[in-house]
């Protein structure tokens, strides 16, 4: 028999990281900022606001910082695929394991997590069958678009610094890299929204529900 599973402990452990996210997208920002501003390679950063801090250190943690947040929501988005089976099976395009798996498929990452997520707010919503409205996915939409531009333009500036054997490629590949960090830490707010509302979501309609669903 399915049942339903409380998701706020994760979705603050999902904001929480995500916020994290953030100031390291400013930081990592700041260093390219420089770059651009200096034409030399700021391997440490000294403002009052952040202390001394190494470029590699900072990459580092940013990296595992990242790994964490991806582990942790992927957790979240899982627990709230299998609780829309509980509400609306009949609305779900993919299996619960897709919540998980969809991430890590070349290319259709792009687009399948995007597709569980839609099903997901669909039977969330205290009328699943209703039409989504003008506005209706909005916040879900922009969200998954700031992803996907980011993830574009992360590519591409990777590319650049690969080649980045004159001063001029360098500074090409700092402002892509730069492009990036703005895009990720939009994107970064914006999953903080999409996280937040379809919790609440999914906790007021379960409080409303939860003798239906037994």
């Amino acid at each position: 028999m399915l049942t339903l599973k409380n998701p706020n402990g994760l979705a603050r452990a999902v904001v929480a990281l995500l916020a994290g996210n953030i100031l390291f997208d400013v930081l990592l920002g700041l260093f390219e900022v420089r770059w651009l501003m200096a034409d030399a390679m700021p391997y440490t950063f000294d403002p009052a606001v952040f202390g001394q801090v190494d470029l590699n250190v900072a990459s580092n943690m940013a990296f595992t910082l990242f790994t964490a947040t991806a582990v942790v929501f992927i957790v979240w988005f899982h627990r709230l695929r299998k609780n829309a089976e509980v509400w609306a099976p009949d609305l779900q395009g993919r299996k619960p394991g897709w919540a998980i798996g969809g991430w890590f498929v070349p290319i259709a990452n792009l687009w399948i997590p995007r597709g569980i997520a839609v099903d997901i707010w669909r039977a969330s919503r205290w009328q699943p069958y209703a039409a989504d409205g003008s506005r209706g996915l909005v916040l879900l939409n922009a969200w998954w678009a700031c992803w996907v531009a980011s993830w574009v333009v992360e590519k591409v500036g990777t590319r650049l610094y690969r080649h980045d054997d004159t001063p001029e490629a360098y500074d090409a590949a700092a402002a892509w890299a730069l492009a990036y960090y703005a895009l990720d830490a939009a994107a970064a707010v914006l999953a903080i929204l999409v996280v937040r509302r379809l919790t609440s979501m999914q906790h007021a309609k379960a409080a409303g529900m939860i003798p239906a669903a037994q």
